[in-house]
């Protein structure tokens, strides 16, 4: 989740759209970029992260509380239920009294949960991880933290995100602001820190100007490792400036570029959904891989609704070596 400096179904048929179209649609101006999804019901969120049951079951948590929880049977109608925690872990009152921009996965049988816990301004954050069965609310053992940073730290240990490679190994990235995003190699059989390996590796930074990324999400497509970030700033209603950008690396820990050739480690960022309309500031983004292709799922401030902020999914094509929402 971003604020200010921590100092801050499309449906399967639009899978039939020809490539060349698809080309067409690649961000160049405002109009480019699609509005999103319908979506219903309970769709105030903020960093949501959603999963696939194998039953079907849409399961979706988001900042906020003890971490909000929203389920659907397909995808459009969105349902809330009790957060995550209802009772809050103790250790969260040493960093905030609420979780920020969850990041759930399936591995080994178990749903796991990495989340931050920070408070806006500070970089005196933890990210911590917890498991479950089922993923559902309630449901959750806390197994603490995995990792820190101080109000002395160069970076700032919120917006986890797990990423598990075809050989095995775990990564988590994660960061806002400050010198960007950070990332480090997770112990499989803890989820937390690897012994053996404490490098802290950078993937994206704004050196120059404003410090504002964050948000990582990494994917892995046709050879190339797919690093999405939130740029800029969000939390502000239809104020916010908040927007999607991409880049791409042959390894997991970079060095990533963007379309043009630019460093991510250089402010370097290619655009995938950015304000439009009334859809403004999309970001607190996640990618979730669904029957019908891969997803976006991000929240943005609905202009038609004071600023609101809702539940954005879009589809994702590949077909030209980069993401295009649609």
């Amino acid at each position: 989740m971003s604020r200010t400096p921590r100092t801050s179904r499309t449906r399967t048929a639009l899978l039939a759209i020809p490539a060349a179209v698809l080309l067409a649609l690649i961000p160049g101006t405002a109009s480019a970029y699609p509005n999103p999804g319908k979506v219903t019901g309970d769709v105030v969120v903020h960093d949501p992260t959603m999963i696939r049951t194998s039953a079907g079951r849409y399961l979706l948590y988001a900042t906020g509380g003890g971490l909000g929880y929203r389920t659907s049977t397909d995808r459009i109608a969105f349902t809330a239920g009790s957060d995550a925690f209802p009772t809050k872990p103790g250790w969260w009152s040493s960093y905030a009294t609420e979780a920020w921009a969850p990041d759930i996965s399936y591995h080994g049988g178990k749903y796991l949960m990495y989340y931050a816990v920070s408070t806006s301004g500070s970089n005196k954050s933890a990210i911590g991880l917890a498991g479950s069965s089922t993923g559902l609310p309630g449901s959750w053992t806390d197994y603490g933290v995995v990792h820190t940073s101080t109000t002395s730290s160069d970076y700032n240990a919120i917006d986890p995100n797990l990423f598990v490679d075809d050989d095995g190994k775990w990564w988590l990235s994660f960061g806002s602001w400050w010198t960007g995003i950070k990332m480090i190699r997770i112990d499989p059989g803890t989820g937390k820190q690897l012994a053996s390996d404490t490098t802290r590796y950078s993937l994206a930074s704004r050196p120059t100007g404003t410090k504002a990324v964050e948000a990582p999400y990494i994917v892995k497509r046709g050879g190339y490792y797919y690093l999405f970030a939130s740029y800029d700033t969000c939390c502000a209603g239809t104020s916010s400036t908040y927007k999607v950008k991409v880049g791409r690396a042959t390894s997991i820990t970079g060095p990533y570029y963007d379309k043009s050739g630019v460093a991510m480690m250089n402010n370097g960022g290619t655009p995938v959904l950015e304000t439009h309309g009334s859809i403004i500031g999309p970001g607190g983004q996640s990618i979730m891989n669904d029957s019908d292709g891969d997803l976006i799922v991000y929240h943005y401030y609905d202009g038609n609704d004071n600023g609101t902020p809702k539940l954005g999914i879009n589809l994702l094509s590949w077909s030209t070596g980069w993401p295009v929402a649609y």
